[in-house]
C-alpha cells in the first residue's frame, strides 16, 4: 500500500491514539475507515440536496414520476411473490 504524510493537530492525533488502543486497530486503518465514512455521508448529503431539488422542480418531478409509473409494469412480470 502506498502512503503519505498528512499533518493534523495534535487533538485529532491524541483521539486517533485513544482510539488505536482502544480498538487495536492500527491508526491508518482508523483513518481509512473515517474517511470512507466522510466520503459516504458527502455523497448522502449531495443526493439529499439532488432530489430536493428535484422534487421543488414541477416539470421535473412530473416528468419523474411519469418514468416511475413506467417501471411499476417490471412489477407485473408474472413471477410468483
Amino acid at each position: 500500500m502506498e502512503s503519505c504524510t498528512v499533518v493534523i493537530g495534535s487533538t485529532s492525533y491524541k483521539s486517533l491514539q485513544e482510539m488505536a488502543a482502544r480498538s487495536g486497530e492500527s491508526i491508518p486503518a482508523i483513518l481509512e475507515k473515517a474517511i470512507d465514512h466522510y466520503r459516504k455521508q458527502q455523497f448522502l448529503a449531495e443526493a439529499n440536496l439532488a432530489y430536493a431539488a428535484l422534487r421543488n422542480n414541477p416539470e421535473a418531478w412530473a416528468s419523474e414520476i411519469e418514468e416511475r409509473a413506467a417501471w411499476d409494469i417490471t412489477l407485473a412480470d408474472g413471477l410468483g411473490e
